[in-house]
C-alpha cells in the first residue's frame, strides 16, 4: 500500500478550509488504515519539499484556492512524476478561472450569463456605469478564486456611486487576483451538483439548493454553521433537476475533471444558468459534496480511497 501525503494549508484566503478539508481526509485515512503523513504547503518552498519524497508517495490534495486548485501545484507535481489526487494541471488552470471556464463549455450550447472580464487595474467608474447600461445589476467577482471571495453585487447606479467614492480602497480587496469578471445579475435560486468518479466513471450526486443568511452565499455563509440552509434534495420540478445533474457531469467530463467536482447554477424559475465549477470542492463538516454523498448512501471513506485509487 502507497503511503500517502496529505496537502494542506496553503498561504490564501482559504487557508482554515484546507486544512478542515484536510482534517477529515486524515480522520478517513487512519480509519481505512493508511500509513499517512501531512505537508503545510508554503508556495515559496513546496518545489524543494517535494525533494524529500520518493515515487512511491501518493500526495492527496487538500488544497483550495490559489496554488492549490490552480493547476501550479500540479505542474510541480508532474514536473516531478509523482502521483497527486484530483485533476491534472491543464484541467485545474481552466476551471479556477471563470471566464477561462466559460470559453471552454460554450460549444456544450449549456446556459451562460453574460459576462466581461478585465484587469482590476483598468477597472474605472465609467466602466462600472457602462457595465450597469449594458446588463443592469452586475455582479463583480475576482476570475480566479473560490469560497465567494471578493463577490459584490452592484444592484443600482447608487452602488456605483458609493463604491466610486472609495474605488481604490476597494481595489486593494482584490490585490492577489489580477482580473476580475463583470457578470450580469440573475435573481433566482442557488443550486449546486457535485460529481463524483466512481470508479473512474463519473455520476453526478443531487441538487441541493443554497437559502443563505447573508447576501449571497459568501465565505461566511459557506463554512459558518447556520449561516445557510441546505435543501438536499432541491424542491425544484424533476425536469430542471435532471437537467442540472446533466449539466454538471458533461461539464465535469468535458473539461477533463477526476475524481470530484461541484458546479453552480442559478434558477430564475424559468431557466437555469452555470456559474462556475470548482474542481475541489470542499471536504469539511459543512461542505456540500460530502453532504451529497451521505444523502446518497455513499461512504465518505470510499471516496476517499477511491480518489487514492485512481490517482494520477
Amino acid at each position: 500500500m502507497h503511503k500517502i501525503v496529505v496537502l494542506e494549508g496553503g498561504l490564501n484566503e482559504e487557508h482554515e478550509v484546507s486544512l478542515n478539508t484536510s482534517k477529515r481526509v486524515k480522520e478517513s485515512l487512519k480509519k481505512l488504515d493508511y500509513n499517512f503523513d501531512s505537508l503545510n504547503v508554503n508556495p515559496s518552498n513546496f518545489h524543494k519539499e517535494i525533494n524529500n519524497y520518493g515515487k512511491d508517495i501518493i500526495f492527496f490534495n487538500a488544497l483550495h484556492g490559489t496554488y492549490g486548485e490552480d493547476g501550479r501545484i500540479q505542474k510541480i507535481l508532474e514536473k516531478n512524476n509523482l502521483s497527486y489526487t484530483h485533476s491534472d494541471s491543464k484541467t485545474s488552470i481552466i476551471t479556477f478561472d471563470k471566464n477561462l471556464t466559460k470559453l471552454n463549455i460554450k460549444e456544450l450550447k449549456i446556459p451562460l450569463i453574460d459576462s466581461i472580464s478585465l484587469s482590476i487595474d483598468n477597472l474605472s467608474v465609467d466602466i462600472l456605469y457602462d457595465t450597469f447600461k449594458k446588463f443592469g445589476s452586475f455582479v463583480m467577482k475576482p476570475v480566479s478564486s473560490g469560497s465567494s471571495f471578493g463577490v459584490k453585487i452592484f444592484y443600482s447606479e447608487q452602488d456605483i456611486d458609493i463604491f466610486s467614492k472609495n474605488i481604490e480602497l476597494e481595489k486593494n480587496i482584490y490585490e492577489n487576483h489580477k482580473e476580475i469578471m463583470l457578470e450580469q445579475y440573475i435573481k433566482g435560486r442557488e443550486l449546486t451538483v457535485s460529481v463524483w468518479q466512481n470508479n473512474n466513471i463519473s455520476e453526478s450526486l443531487a441538487v441541493t439548493e443554497i437559502i443563505s443568511e447573508n447576501e449571497f452565499y459568501d465565505y461566511k455563509a459557506k463554512y459558518i454553521k447556520g449561516l445557510s440552509k441546505h435543501i438536499l434534495p432541491a424542491k425544484i420540478p424533476k425536469t430542471i433537476y435532471d437537467k442540472c445533474c446533466y449539466y454538471a457531469k458533461v461539464i465535469h467530463d468535458h473539461l477533463g475533471c477526476l475524481g470530484i467536482s461541484r458546479s453552480d447554477f442559478i434558477y430564475d424559475e424559468r431557466n437555469i444558468y452555470f456559474l462556475e465549477i470548482n474542481s475541489q470542492p470542499g471536504l469539511t463538516m459543512t461542505s456540500l459534496l460530502p453532504e451529497q454523498l451521505k444523502y446518497k448512501g455513499i461512504n465518505f471513506d470510499y471516496l476517499v480511497k477511491n480518489l487514492i485509487e485512481f490517482s494520477k
